[in-house]
């Protein structure tokens, strides 16, 4: 038991203390300091947008100049020809001509050297229904409070239900959309841990095994106390990464808490919502998935003879994450009811990606959950007790025929053994 603590300490302390893990700690508080950066001067720069409207009715550009947002300059022009000229001379960012048809159909044209994005073109097509609902108000002699009354949108709420034993239906939480986020951000997190200690893991397998000294370190310790040394080092790397991320999400959390948009969407849950089973069994999921997919690269590494193959041998590894994270994200995000879904939720290496969005879009019990989970952690196990097996043969064996030749040979030789 000592020398699994050693080798799990030394791998731990060699990856932590690299550059490369300093790299992946900090790249996301870099990308996150450079969208704050970006977005603090783009609001400090204090750019409006000119726009020039003209019509032939100068008392309708007027009210449209009057209806301006703070973001935009609206500026009327007396015609289409001087719009086009201070556009062309850039006095202006764009030009809006509206012209009024015979049965006072208002027909807006936005004219501009690029696009000016969506914003603009929302603001300017509202604006002009505003309008235009009025022309027809006075049309028909509709008062202001007609009009508002006619403008008055349906309301429209989705609740979640439950039945009770007797049958009776009650209301559900209203935490809905705090888990589908919860579900899409473990999806997101699973893929990139997967992928990022994947090939961390398997390269430190194969590392040793490129230098063919394993011959003598497995005659002073157990092949399989070695293996499990080396993939808890690499896990407990992970969990640092994870635990600094908690912690900067901690401390975050503190500067932006009294945000209204922050302040409004914490009030909207319910601790019980935050901290509640289905929050335990994602983390679940995501911890699992992670120790699974880590059992495998391990294993996929051990069957490289140089260490400059690593990347071909965990290709299976990488094809078969991505399969589950675009089905979380596509399949199971928009239809988490599909039979596929239903069936890949339980099926290890892939469950861990679905069964959270599915619980998040409550189309799956917690007795499915419980199958689910109770299936991976059966299947996490027989393959960490297999890989350990077949580690011993597998780091013996320099084969360069391919992986399945590597297998072939391997099991040959665990069955001599």
């Amino acid at each position: 038991m000592n020398k699994f603590w050693v080798i799990a300490a030394d791998v731990y302390k060699k990856n932590v203390r690299s550059i490369s893990f300093l790299i992946m700690l900090l790249v996301p508080f870099i990308l996150g300091g450079i969208v704050y950066v970006a977005g603090y001067f783009g609001s400090q720069s204090g750019e409006v947008d000119t726009i020039g409207i003209t019509s032939s009715s100068t008392e309708l550009a007027e009210s449209m100049s009057e209806g301006a947002p703070e973001d935009y300059e609206f500026q009327v022009i007396d015609s289409q020809s001087a719009g086009e000229k201070d556009l062309s001379d850039e006095k202006i960012d764009a030009l809006f001509v509206v012209d009024i048809e015979d049965n006072n159909q208002l027909n807006g044209t936005l004219y501009s050297e690029s696009n000016m994005g969506q914003s603009v073109e929302l603001t300017l097509q509202q604006t002009l229904n505003t309008i235009q609902t009025n022309m027809r108000a006075q049309e028909l002699g509709l008062t202001t409070e007609e009009v508002d009354s006619l403008n008055q949108p349906a309301s429209f709420e989705q609740q979640s239900v439950n039945f009770n034993d007797a049958e009776e239906m009650e209301m559900g939480g209203d935490d809905e959309d705090f888990n589908y986020a919860i579900s899409f951000a473990s999806t997101i997190i699973l893929f990139v841990f997967i992928i990022t200690y994947a090939g961390i893991i398997s390269q430190e397998i194969a590392s040793e095994k490129g230098t063919r000294i394993m011959e003598v370190i497995l005659s002073s310790t157990r092949a399989q106390v070695h293996f499990y040394g080396k993939l808890l080092g690499i896990l407990l790397v992970a969990v640092t990464q994870m635990v600094v991320y908690a912690a900067a999400f901690a401390i975050s959390y503190q500067w932006v808490k009294d945000i209204d948009v922050i302040k409004n969407f914490i009030d909207s849950i319910s601790l019980q919502g935050i901290f509640g089973t289905f929050l335990l069994f994602t983390l679940v999921f995501l911890v699992l998935g992670v120790f699974i997919y880590a059992v495998l690269a391990a294993l996929c590494g051990s069957l490289v003879t140089k260490t400059e193959d690593t990347s071909k041998v965990i290709l299976p590894v990488t094809y078969l994450s991505l399969i589950g994270y675009l089905l979380g994200i596509s399949l199971a995000s928009f239809d988490p009811s599909n039979i596929i879904i239903r069936i890949t939720s339980y099926i290890p290496f892939l469950s861990s990606y679905l069964m959270p969005i599915r619980l998040a879009n409550e189309t799956a019990s917690i007795q499915d959950a419980m199958i689910s989970l109770g299936i991976l952690v059966v299947s996490t196990v027989l393959l960490t007790m297999a890989s350990a097996k077949m580690y011993k043969s597998n780091v013996l064996v320099y084969n360069d025929k391919g992986l399945l030749a590597t297998l072939k040979q391997s099991f040959t030789l665990m069955k001599n053994q």
